[in-house]
């Protein structure tokens, strides 16, 4: 694909300091020549997420984390977008969950949310931007999604966020109950991530 900055060899910043996420992302590039380092472990400092979008927030992330390191820095922003409440918590996701990262108390919000508004509107939409940003300011930039529904109460120990109330279409299990290569293989990020390979890496 013309136009796509390509990787090559090296270290990558993986600028996250979620553990949940940084698994997914680490599990994804496993299968590239990427000594990957999480930006927790260079103690980069986490920046503010201002960006009034998902690609917003990601550009945000990865600039930071390439200039505060000096290497080739890949984000990931990412959310839970409900239908019957007008697309929240959406780049709010993580904030729903407040500091402690309680997901168990951000899912039941929405639940709570959805009472309130008395809407049977249960579709939802999980979404990923990447973004992967050199030193130089280069940038490249894509977005997945994943559309289903929402059930409660949560269902499944695996995966991490809104995963136990999310049924992707076609899907019996939530993201919380389904295998993790399963998942990995038809997930936001999933979809995302064969963008950025596509355009930018070479196995």
């Amino acid at each position: 694909m013309s136009g796509h900055r390509r990787w090559t060899r090296g270290r990558l910043v993986v600028a996250t300091h979620n553990s949940g996420k940084l698994r997914e992302i680490a599990d994804l590039l496993k299968a590239f020549p990427i000594d990957a380092v999480s930006a927790g472990e260079l103690g980069l400092p986490e920046p503010e997420e201002t960006g009034d979008s998902f690609i917003a927030n990601a550009r945000l992330k990865a600039s930071a984390a390439a200039t505060a390191s000096g290497l080739p820095a890949l984000s990931d922003d990412s959310g839970l977008c409900v239908e019957g409440l007008d697309g929240a918590p959406g780049i709010y996701s993580a904030r729903w969950a407040g500091p402690t990262k309680d997901f168990a108390a951000a899912m039941a919000r929405i639940e709570r949310e959805l009472q309130e508004k008395r809407t049977a509107n249960r579709r939802a939409t999980f979404v990923c931007a990447l973004a992967l940003a050199w030193p130089d300011d280069h940038m490249e930039v894509f977005e997945g999604r994943v559309n289903g529904t929402l059930v409660f109460p949560p269902r499944g120990e695996r995966g991490f966020g809104y995963d136990p109330i999310f049924i992707a279409d076609g899907e019996r299990e939530t993201f919380g109950e389904m295998d993790p290569e399963k998942k990995h293989a038809m997930s936001h990020r999933a979809r995302a991530f064969a963008q950025l390979v596509a355009a930018c890496f070479e196995r």
